[in-house]
């Protein structure tokens, strides 16, 4: 694919208005009008709540709105139905009250931080929904039942408004955007393959590598939705599924492939046949999708010749060179495979092949989760409302039930991060700068305004501004405060109320919830990047502990999902690592082409004869062992002596047998010797 030269960098203009976020912007505001209309009209207590709800769940993408509607509706059921059990029944106990509710809504926060699908929306919105509920009738749950309906009518009203308006208005295709991204992924992956292939070589750098494992995650999370849409059949969850696993397979292949160039053009063994097929395939990656694709088989057939050419000989050269022509040959294959999906996706229709390997179902493509950071965003939680809850009781404060509401919204919106603690900090700042705005509509504009029809339209400029800020991705973060603090501040009710010391009250309160919430976070969630990463690595090297192990069962698809979404998690956070930083030797692209050589190793174990199954055996017990002794170091140890004479001795076993046109096992051996050490070469044969 050709990759276009960069646009010469702009100046932007701060006076020019994208139509997308503008449209956007006016699908809230309609949304937000149509619940104050319903809330008015039906006398809801808190139309406030109602119209907060709106932006909360307001998302740019439309097509994310059906399947999140379902989640949030379910959890605030959820936290209504468990509010209604623990509150009546404790009512006696306020202690023992707060402590359930702090631990109910802990386990909230660690099973939306573990899930990190679109159903994590369920346990934050009954989180949310728990603290909004209770907190305030603390010290009164005689009405509970009665305040939980309540609750549950007027952010039931706010999601289903946000989601009808914004599916009729449609402000972006899902099917869209998930061709864009993955268009996106294959020219990226293209230009770095082609790159990394010439002689002006460029790794994969960490942001690189960051967006490429990133996009190949989140097709995954944006396919939730095509469930939802059937009118293109073959726009369904299980292509993107499909095109999930060859994507993060392609990333493997394609560095596989430059490892083994780089290691040829070290020992000065790339002839020029080697020279004219890269070439070629540099000139084919360069090309248009359309031309690429007219030379792919013709590219793979002479990859495919080259490999069995080489394989006569046991030179370690002539098995480099084989090991690069596979590559390169299973690289363009999948890539041509990914291509074809990409199109057909929604353009065509599949092909009789793909068609009948998708109707046998695709495997699901699991994320890595890490149950210790889950843990310390629930306990977290828990520890941060016992606190709010203690400092309001002891001060017997008026509206310190809403600080307690106000901190769980704020530990919801940032309880994925690593460190939340600068993203409160700036929460703080933009609700603080939004206070003289809502000052001014609540004691200057609004006792002008009189009825409905009056109010929606004075708090249009306020609203529609906000909502195209919360649209731009670059201030988005910005938009919930400044939306929160504009629309409590000036309590929304069934009549205008306009008291200072309530709006004062209130404001305190906010500032109170976001201040207590930033304290507990910098005292158990200021765990550096550093740290998670390594938490990270090392579940990735126990996994390729027991990958390695023959007696395990092994689950290829799974496994190369997991490595994938670690190498992206990993690679944001190396990016943020000093140059001198030990994090750079655990590199977690070679950790997955080491796994993916395992499973093609393993895979051709049935295909071997007694001696030459030991002899895989052996060497896929030594790389265990180190995954096991680097697991235990903390550290990404070296290789030992050991296991390089075993995979040295593993490789001249299979060699010295009658050479197959593709032999599997052989090349995982190289590969894995390769990325295990990278700076060891063979002299002779294949040994040392």
């Amino acid at each position: 694919m050709p990759h276009a030269s960069a646009a010469p960098l702009r100046s932007r203009d701060s006076l020019a208005i994208d139509s997308e976020k503008l449209f956007f912007s006016l699908g809230s505001f309609f949304a937000a009008a149509l619940v104050l209309i319903i809330a008015f009209t039906a006398s809801l207590p808190r139309p406030w709540w109602a119209l907060l709800t709106v932006y909360v769940t307001a998302q740019p993408m439309a097509g994310a709105f059906r399947p999140r509607m379902l989640y949030r509706l379910a959890g605030i059921a959820t936290g209504a139905i468990v509010t209604i059990l623990i509150a009546p029944n404790l009512q006696n106990s306020p202690v023992l009250l707060v402590f359930c509710l702090a631990i109910w809504i802990g386990l909230c926060i660690y099973l939306a931080v573990l899930d990190r699908t679109p159903r994590a929306f369920l346990f934050q919105m009954a989180a949310f929904s728990s603290a909004v509920i209770s907190f305030p009738y603390l010290d009164d749950p005689s009405n509970i039942f009665t305040t939980t309906i309540s609750r549950v009518e007027e952010m039931t009203v706010a999601i289903l408004c946000v989601t009808i308006v914004h599916r009729i208005l449609r402000p972006v295709d899902i099917r869209a955007v998930i061709h864009k991204r993955a268009l996106s992924f294959l020219t990226d992956a293209c230009r770095w393959t082609a790159e990394s292939f010439g002689v002006h070589h460029t790794r994969l750098e960490y942001e690189h590598r960051r967006k490429l494992a990133a996009d190949v995650t989140e097709l995954g999370m944006m396919a939730v939705n095509l469930s939802f849409d059937q009118r293109f059949a073959h726009a369904t969850r299980a292509t993107v599924t499909d095109l999930q696993h060859r994507l993060a397979v392609l990333l493997s292949i394609a560095s596989a492939a430059a490892n083994r160039l780089d290691q040829l053009r070290s020992l000065n063994a790339v002839d020029e046949e080697t020279e004219e097929l890269v070439g070629a395939v540099i000139d084919s990656l360069n090309a248009s999708q359309e031309v690429g694709e007219t030379l792919d088989d013709d590219l793979v057939s002479r990859c495919r010749a080259l490999a069995a050419k080489h394989l006569r000989s046991r030179q370690w050269t002539s098995l480099l060179a084989a090991n690069l022509f596979e590559r390169t040959a299973e690289f363009i294959e999948t890539l041509h495979v990914a291509r074809s999906l990409v199109r057909a996706f929604t353009e065509g229709e599949l092909d009789h092949r793909l068609r009948i390997q998708l109707a046998n179902g695709a495997d699901d493509f699991p994320l890595a989760r890490d149950h210790g950071v889950a843990l310390l965003a629930g306990a977290a939680m828990t520890t941060a409302i016992m606190i709010y809850c203690a400092v309001w009781i002891l001060l017997a404060w008026p509206n310190g039930a809403a600080t307690a509401a106000f901190a769980a919204l704020v530990t919801c919106s940032f309880a994925a991060q690593d460190d939340p603690a600068p993203a409160i900090g700036r929460y703080l700042f933009a609700t603080l700068t939004t206070f003289p705005l809502a000052a001014l509509y609540l004691f200057v504009i609004l006792p002008r305004v009189d009825g409905a029809f009056m109010l929606i339209l004075t708090l249009a400029p306020a609203l529609v501004w906000m909502g195209y800020i919360q649209a731009d991705p670059a201030r988005g973060a910005r938009a919930l405060p400044m939306l929160s603090c504009f629309i409590v501040a000036m309590g929304f009710l069934d009549r205008f109320q306009a008291d200072f010391a309530v709006f004062v009250n209130t404001g305190l309160a906010q500032v109170g919830g976001i201040v207590t919430t930033l304290v507990v976070t910098r005292l158990f969630r200021s765990a550096n990047s550093r740290w998670t990463a390594y938490r990270i690595v090392r579940r990735n090297w126990a996994d390729l502990a027991q990958l390695a192990d023959p007696q395990q069962p092994l689950a290829a698809r799974a496994w190369t999902a997991q490595a994938v979404d670690r190498l992206g998690q990993v690679a944001a956070r190396m990016a943020l690592a000093s140059a001198d930083d030990a994090l750079h030797a655990a590199d977690g692209l070679s950790d997955l082409r080491v796994g993916r050589n395992i499973i093609r190793a393993r895979q051709d174990l049935e295909n071997r004869d007694a001696a030459t199954r030991a002899a895989i055996e052996a060497a896929l017990g030594e790389v265990s062992k180190l995954f096991r002794a680097r697991l235990a170091a903390h550290h990404p140890l070296p290789g030992t002596n050991v296991l390089l004479d075993t995979l040295d001795h593993a490789i001249e076993v299979i060699a010295g047998q009658p050479a197959r046109h593709e032999d599997p096992a052989l090349m995982a051996l190289v590969g894995m010797r390769c990325n295990l050490f990278p700076h060891t070469y063979s002299t002779g044969g294949t040994a040392r």
